[in-house]
């Protein structure tokens, strides 16, 4: 394979670095905007090139040791190179950039990046696979395994808890090692970050409403926190253990409903218009200018069918939680038929990596002729 002499001009969404050689794009991984490296070309297709570094001719200023033995080989960090403050302007040059290019959407109201208080031993639950005596995470690009003897993101009770493992016989599998004993239903993995996340919600949802809508809601953590703030709460959530530790000593004024969010999401449109069904004693009484829905789906983000629902229910406030950028990018360009965009912030939930938590606040548009 050839190798070429590159400056690196941005950091992609997913960590590599992108450089460019007669207009290609080449991603490089393990790279620093500004730096100039000597790369071999990997892989080459029409549109854009994949190298690894040769020769690190100049170094940015933002590069430091990782800490981690691991690190390169491991597929789980992508940024350990890169001082944290910088790591904090990539991913929010990230997600605006996302949001420009996918959802075509210019002069986002972005708000700062949310820092993690903790940039290294903040994970409170990893999950680790075990085969032929090897017990660790999966290879960069690869299936194989690498034998982890400690994960530096992970919190000290994790990684006595991999100790603990990896000092018996085990079967080949899957095994997640958690901070502390709690119900096996979704939680975030790192603890600092959640709560701001949610302190942020609470922040962005206006005082005295009437009916919250609480989508993906699993064990209540937003919508316990949201209780001063409006009269009834639902929560919806596929996940009958999720929902079953939402109702343990829920108040007269929660509502928790396993079952499929679009349908449920739809009905509530109906009873807002019929007063039928099983929702129908939470029908919002002054019409939909104090009801609010959040929606904190997985990283595949909303189904088309889904976006209409939200459109057609048209809450006056729509607050969307999300994982992926890019699926944010798209539903926010759908949803914008029927909202405003207030304020989109961006959360460190997973330094170190390439992943980014990401808040997006939405008006309905005239609110109050509906």
């Amino acid at each position: 394979m050839r190798t070429v002499d590159l400056k690196i001009e941005d950091i992609a969404f997913g960590g590599k670095g992108v450089a460019r050689e007669n207009g290609k794009a080449v991603f490089i991984p393990f790279t620093i905007d500004g730096e100039l490296v000597t790369a071999k070309i990997t892989r080459e297709k029409k549109q854009f090139a994949e190298a690894e570094i040769v020769d690190l001719r100049e170094k940015s200023p933002h590069r430091v040791e990782p800490p981690c033995p691991y690190f390169g080989r491991c597929g789980g960090c992508a940024y350990q190179h890169i001082d944290y403050a910088h790591q904090l302007e990539i991913k929010s040059r990230q997600v605006r950039d996302v949001l420009k290019r996918i959802g075509r959407l210019k002069d986002v109201p972005m708000r700062s990046m949310v820092p993690s208080p903790l940039n290294y031993a903040y994970r409170n639950r990893i999950t680790v696979h075990a085969e032929n005596g090897v017990i660790g995470y999966f290879q960069r690009d690869s299936h194989c395994l690498i034998d982890i003897e400690q994960c530096p993101i992970a919190m000290d009770e994790v990684n006595r808890e991999l100790a603990n493992l990896r000092s018996h016989d085990v079967r080949d599998g899957h095994y997640t090692l958690r901070a502390r004993s709690e119900p096996r239903v979704f939680s975030q993995t790192n603890d600092g970050v959640a709560n701001a996340l949610r302190d942020l919600i609470v922040e962005l949802m206006p005082p005295n409403q009437e009916l919250l809508i609480d989508a993906f809601c699993g064990a209540g953590f937003f919508a316990k926190a949201l209780l001063d703030k409006f009269e009834r709460v639902v929560g919806i959530d596929w996940d009958r253990f999720a929902i079953a530790a939402a109702k343990e000593n829920a108040s007269a004024k929660e509502t928790y409903i396993a079952g499929d969010v679009e349908m449920e999401l739809a009905q509530v449109g109906a009873v807002h218009r019929t007063a039928r069904g099983r929702l129908g004693s939470i029908a919002p009484t002054s019409g939909l200018d104090k009801t609010a829905v959040i929606v904190d789906p997985p990283a595949v983000g909303l189904s088309a069918s889904l976006r209409q629902a939200i459109v057609d229910l048209a809450p006056a406030t729509l607050i969307y939680v999300s994982c992926d950028p890019a699926t944010l990018a798209r539903d926010l360009a759908e949803l914008q038929s029927r909202f405003k965009i207030e304020s989109v912030t961006p959360l460190d939930m997973f330094p170190q990596t390439a992943e980014i938590e990401v808040v997006a606040q939405l008006q309905r548009v005239n609110a109050s002729a509906i």
